[in-house]
């Protein structure tokens, strides 16, 4: 974080910094707002959407008719593949973190396990949200955007 020595300003550059999986999930399991992408029609697509982390998993609600919701019922037993981001960085310092979930969604099917999940993440549509996926982590990367040190001549 800035001192009051060094404020950060967004004109200044960020230096970036490596997180380990587990830093990176457990500021995954911090927020609850994030990005799913998948491909539709064999391009990119991103949706927002709000998240639970369970055990390491993210967890998801989907609708019928969604895109996502399709590709994973369709889906081999792994799963389809997935990427996951969601971030905090500051607007206006530019500091912060961004972490990236990349694995394979599948529908949970469980009635058990879908009425926990759907006590845990409640839906921030209107739309009635029925379904929903589990994405289990095949990788996880994370950077941290922090102030470079000083130089030691200063």
């Amino acid at each position: 974080m800035p001192s009051s020595d060094h404020p950060a300003t967004a004109t200044e550059p960020r230096q970036s910094v490596e997180l380990g999986s587990d830093e990176a999930l457990r500021l995954l399991g911090g927020i609850s707002l994030g990005r799913i992408v998948f491909t539709r029609q064999a391009l990119p697509t991103i949706r927002p959407v709000n998240h639970v982390l369970d055990n390491g998993h993210v967890i998801i609600r989907t609708h019928e008719g969604a895109a996502l919701t399709s590709h994973a019922q369709e889906a081999d037993g792994r799963g389809v593949v997935v990427a996951y981001e969601a971030d905090s960085i500051d607007p206006n310092t530019h500091l912060g973190w961004s972490v990236v979930v990349t694995g394979y969604a599948r529908l949970i099917t469980d009635p058990d396990e879908l009425a926990r999940y759907r006590l845990m993440l409640r839906p921030w549509t209107n739309q009635a949200m029925d379904y929903a996926v589990r994405i289990h982590p095949a990788l996880v990367t994370g950077i941290r955007l922090t102030v470079p040190p000083l130089p030691a001549d200063r």
